[in-house]
């Protein structure tokens, strides 16, 4: 029998000993399909198939000279027509994008076709997620499929146009393979950011009537307009022909079901595949009619876009209590289902999401995503269009589904606001609990406001689906797709102790030469030299983002996507143009090492210029020495004021650099044709970059991970969760709105939490949240003790979820580095 580590566990560390003790889980009797078909691939590493590849460069062959969006549709028709599909036993939800063997990955070669071949071959050793691949498939990637997009990527066009000043700052070779980790870009490695369909237009209208609008608009153009001609006939020729792709790629399925059917012995499953045949000769390209049919038409529409584009952090899912609601009601009055039905036909999507692995090909972008990092967000609760609270039936079910259901998926969102019953708040609280990270909550009453200040009407704004990590999407008017700028400032505070150099980099010169620090008098001239670097980085980041914008409409189309889009439609143009008529263009900038820049300035601010107990020369030389011999200095500048504790002194200068980035953005983001917001969202990223930063004043070890998110730095909150969240109110501008999310990590002990008392104080500390207008807050809910146990015996944890940077994954999956900074975080014992 496993040794309790703790005397008091979450209900998902319970079920991890006994799992280990070889005890049946509690749920798989109510559970029993989905468990099956968890079990065929558990632990496995993904495979990698290229099918998608294959097909979609077969297609671009065939097609140059033609319209991007046209050739992308046809694309999509092509592979539509010949991908391999099937039906898998036990499922009762068809398409998958790519093979049936557990997990797998698909490649997009649009994207990483410059170095897919040298890729390929590393990816099954490779140190974070890695995959395998059949040496037949990597042979045909590097014989058939890279060769063809090299000259062609986007991020070459990229490489070669950043200005010289720009590129060193952005990457560490000429060919722009090798990050910097300075500024970094991330516009290569995706084809667009998170993003919402809007679902319930396909549920209610299905792809055969906008194929019809299309067709009408088609008619109706001007054959002497040379606009109309160029641009509106393919943009509408296209939406035409994925209409037509992806009805064909479901009525394949249904081909194979009802072949299957035909040859079924038992009675249950031959009824289920008929039904799912069905299904699919139905949707989705028609309106769906009952909750199975809403189900699979959601599902063909979410997998055909993972396979049009690889969208960063993958396509979300949108408000699926609200949409998928009106069918579940209408079941349940007439007896058509139940709730353990509906719970199943729900999971056989949530188990769907989980065999597919949304890999990064880019070294990059798997050091910035660990762990098959994955945000299919689903959004609960929140509001209705007119402002009323939107909690229904099908929200608790979905909560009580991720309390059972015994993988990390899907990623879940709850919105919450100021008039949230507190029924919601109680389920939501719960769900926390339970210990597997879910769901993250996303605050109404700072997300509402600052859309409508952007140009979204308030039912806009309220109708709003949580996507991707912690960002926000309205459906038919967002319109901005392109990836921002990661800027680590951590590395602006060396570059003024190091005279615009780093310890990493030698003695090229990357940043500003401001001057020998052991030479400053006064705390201003530090502050000035650091505002110096700072605004060389934002300055960078900013043309950066001016380039990509011009160049990525070259290179990408979503005809699918622009299809399901109101004012893609309306005007006829692709998403993927840089600026539709009447869209918001909401992007964003991020801000890597909040935390360890606030304390780093707080202990130089105070401990050379007000208190003069240290010299600047004796903090140099602790960091060069990475403070060995220099632990005295250590202590002194962890003692120094910190950010997450409320403290005034450090929250202060948290605010004024806050500021510096809202107002450059606010001036200089009309240039961009875009909202080029702050945002405080580092995913895992805060890992990679870290490695390139010496120690910092704050007495953060050389190269370790700096303060992910708006969260303090690690052991630097002693004044309990509740001071977290007001030293994030503090350092927020909220006169202006230039701003964007900011990720919130949160430990608590599970004893902490026990019992209704502690579901109380949560529920307090959800209102707290609530009250002060924080974007976005996660939690993990588990004892230190089992995560060092599971570093030590991955092979008995492997099961283990915690909670990450937006999205929940296993443990062990994750590199040692970020293991150790999960450790590391501040556990708190009380609220």
């Amino acid at each position: 029998m496993a040794q309790l580590l703790c005397e008091c566990m979450s209900p998902q560390e319970q079920r991890l000993h006994d799992k280990i003790d070889g005890k049946v889980d509690r749920f798989r009797a109510t559970h029993e399909r989905v468990f099956k078909i968890l079990e065929r691939f558990e632990g496995q590493k993904p495979q990698i198939d290229i099918e998608r590849a294959l097909y979609f460069t077969q297609s671009m062959k065939q097609t140059e000279g033609q319209p991007l969006v046209l050739r992308w549709a046809k694309a999509l028709y092509h592979i539509a027509e010949n991908i391999t599909v099937y039906v898998q036993d036990d499922q009762l939800l068809l398409g998958r994008a790519g093979t049936d063997a557990g997990r797998y990955g698909i490649l997009y070669p649009e994207l990483d076709g410059d170095f897919l071949d040298i890729a390929v071959k590393e990816l099954p050793n490779r140190p974070t997620s890695p995959a395998t691949i059949t040496p037949e498939d990597a042979k045909r990637v590097v014989e058939e499929i890279a060769p063809y997009w090299k000259g062609k990527t986007f991020h070459e066009a990229l490489n070669a146009a950043l200005p010289e000043d720009v590129h060193k700052l952005t990457y560490d070779d000429p060919q722009g393979l090798i990050s910097r980790f300075i500024v970094n870009e991330t516009a290569s490695f995706r084809s667009s950011i998170q993003w919402v369909h809007d679902y319930e237009k396909i549920l209610k209208r299905g792809f055969n009537d906008i194929k019809r609008e299309a067709q009408e608009k088609l008619a109706a153009l001007d054959p002497l307009s040379p606009k109309d001609n160029c641009e509106k006939k393919p943009f509408l020729e296209a939406v035409i022909l994925v209409s037509e792709a992806i009805v064909l790629w479901a009525k394949r399925h249904a081909v194979l079901a009802r072949e299957m059917a035909a040859t079924e012995t038992d009675p249950v499953r031959k009824a289920e595949l008929i039904r799912m045949a069905e299904n699919a000769e139905r949707v989705p390209g028609e309106p769906a009619r009952d909750f199975w049919e809403a189900c699979q038409s959601q599902w063909f529409t979410q997998m055909f876009s993972r396979i049009e584009q690889k969208t960063g952090t993958t396509i979300s899912n949108g408000r699926m209590d609200q949409y998928f609601y009106p069918y579940y009601e209408q079941d349940m009055a007439s007896g058509k289902i139940n709730e353990d039905k509906a719970i199943e036909l729900l999971e056989c999507m949530w188990v769907g999401m989980a065999e597919f692995i949304d890999m990064y090909i880019s070294p990059t972008g798997g050091a910035f995503n660990e762990g098959y990092a994955h945000w299919e967000a689903v959004t609960v609760g929140g509001q209705t269009p007119d402002g009323r609270d939107a909690t229904n039936a099908l929200t608790h079910l979905i909560l009580k589904s991720k309390r059972e259901f015994p993988l990390h998926y899907p990623d879940l969102a709850a919105r919450i606001h100021s008039c949230a019953p507190e029924s919601y708040l109680w389920d939501v609280a719960e769900t926390i609990k339970d210990g597997s990270g879910f769901p993250k909550l996303i605050n109404d009453e700072e997300v509402v406001p600052l859309y409508v200040s952007k140009g979204a009407t308030f039912a806009e704004a309220y109708d709003y689906a949580v996507s991707g990590c912690t960002e926000a999407r309205m459906p038919n008017r967002d319109t901005y797709t392109s990836g921002g700028a990661y800027v680590n400032f951590a590395a602006a505070v060396e570059m003024v102790l190091r005279n615009g150099r780093m310890k990493k980099y030698g003695d090229k010169v990357l940043g500003l030469e401001t001057g020998d620090p052991t030479k400053f008098t006064s705390w201003e001239q530090f502050w000035d030299a650091y505002v110096k670097q700072h605004l060389l980085f934002l300055r960078a980041a900013f043309i950066q983002q001016y380039t990509i914008n011009n160049l990525r409409a070259k290179h990408f189309a979503q005809p699918m996507g622009s299809a399901m889009h109101d004012l893609c439609m309306k005007h006829c143009i692709d998403l993927h143009q840089p600026q539709i008529p009447e869209g918001i263009n909401l992007g964003y900038f991020e801000y890597m090492g909040l935390g360890t820049v606030v304390d780093s300035l707080s202990a130089i601010k105070k401990l050379v210029f007000e208190d003069k107990k240290l010299t600047m020369q004796q903090i140099i030389d602790a960091i060069d020495a990475n403070f060995e011999g220099y632990e005295d200095v250590e202590a002194m500048l962890r003692s120094a004021p910190c950010y997450g504790n409320n403290d005034p002194y450090a929250d202060a200068i948290g605010h004024e650099i806050d500021k510096i980035s809202v107002e450059f953005g606010g001036k200089y983001s009309k240039e961009l044709g875009m909202h080029n917001d702050v945002r405080y969202v580092p995913f895992t990223s805060h890992v990679p970059f870290g490695k390139v930063v010496s120690a910092t004043p704050n007495g953060r070890k050389q190269f370790t991970p700096l303060s992910d998110g708006s969260s303090a730095s690690h052991g630097a909150d002693v004044n309990g969760p509740t001071a977290i969240l007001l030293s994030n109110y503090n350092t927020k501008n909220y006169g202006m709105r230039d701003r964007a999310a900011r990720m919130l990590n949160i430990k608590f002990t599970p004893k902490c939490l026990e019992g209704e008392s502690g579901t109380e104080k949560l529920v307090s500390f959800i209102r707290t949240f609530c009250d002060l207008k924080i974007w976005h807050v996660q939690f993990n809910v588990i004892n230190r003790e089992t995560l060092i146990a599971a570093k030590k015996d991955p092979a008995k944890y492997r099961n283990l979820i915690v909670r990450i940077a937006g999205y929940s994954a296993y443990f062990v999956d994750l590199s040692p580095d970020l293991q150790d900074d999960l450790i590391a975080r501040t556990e708190h014992g009380d609220l």
